[in-house]
């Protein structure tokens, strides 16, 4: 019996898997070892995973998570997972689920747009090239986070209406000193401007909120995808900002000359097939 973990910075799915079947789904918190020390990781997990996990002897768990790029890093959720599954654990980045996930042992482009951003070629075994994704200050464009940054940064400039300026602060009972606050104060900013990201899909409609994402999105493609052979190669997509952004996505790619294959929301399908 297996574990798999597709963690991203704001939430983790765990699947329980039993010769290629899935026997259980739980949801806990976001990992990201960039941001969280090895004990937060791992009362996290006992608190929130270990409960579920109660009645079943796992034999190998392959955790894939934002963050897990670096040796040092990888460290930091090994030992915080090994605190309470005994186990052999495999830690590896979410750019790898994303691409056994949706390209199998098949290599393509595949790339991930929830909170954060980022994109790989895959030789259909593992990642040969990957353009670094920065973070959401200097980079993950087209992601939740800087979608809920240009955002921001738009209705505290006055760049969009007045009356979507108040509906906005109205829904989200936010003042412009309490975002400052929350982007630059306290911890995971990243997650409270991907939190934004609904009211897009809400006003999708308004010309300035159209531009917006599509303007995001078709930069993803400039300062990433097309640094690798996309002419020859389909581009795989994963994540919750593709899949409900999905029609201006393939806007921003038709107009980019780019060919889109899968987009999906979720790699977890592609990875207990992967793993089985």
């Amino acid at each position: 019996m297996i574990l798999i973990a597709d963690s991203g910075s704001t939430k983790t799915d765990w699947c329980i898997v039993d010769k290629g079947q899935l026997v259980q789904q739980v949801y806990t918190k976001g990992t990201n070892p960039f941001f969280q020390s090895e004990e937060e990781i791992s009362n996290e997990v006992g608190s929130a995973l270990l409960p579920q996990l109660g009645k079943y002897t796992i034999d190998a768990v392959y955790f894939y998570g934002a963050g897990c790029a670096f040796p040092d890093k990888i460290e930091t959720v090994h030992k915080a997972i090994s605190k309470h599954i005994n186990a052999k654990i495999e830690v590896s980045t979410d750019m790898l689920a994303a691409a056994r996930g949706l390209c199998g042992h098949q290599p393509g482009i595949a790339c991930i747009m929830g909170t954060g951003s980022n994109s790989c070629y895959y030789d259909g075994e593992e990642i040969v090239e990957n353009i670094s994704p920065l973070g959401f200050i200097l980079g993950d464009e087209g992601s939740g986070a800087v979608l809920g940054k240009l955002l921001v940064g738009d209705i505290l400039k006055n760049q969009i209406t007045p009356a979507l300026k108040e509906k906005f602060l109205k829904q989200f009972n936010l003042t412009p000193g309490e975002i400052i606050d929350r982007v630059y104060r306290q911890p995971f900013p990243n997650r409270f401007l991907a939190s934004l990201s609904p009211f897009l899909v809400q006003n999708i409609e308004e010309p300035e909120i159209h531009s917006l994402i599509l303007d995001s999105f078709k930069a993803f493609f400039k300062r990433n995808v097309m640094q690798y052979d996309y002419k020859n190669n389909k581009v795989h997509i994963i994540g919750s900002v593709a899949h409900y952004y999905k029609e201006i996505l393939f806007e921003a790619a038709s107009e980019m000359n780019i060919e889109l294959g899968t987009v999906i929301k979720s790699p977890m399908k592609g990875l207990i097939s992967y793993h089985n």
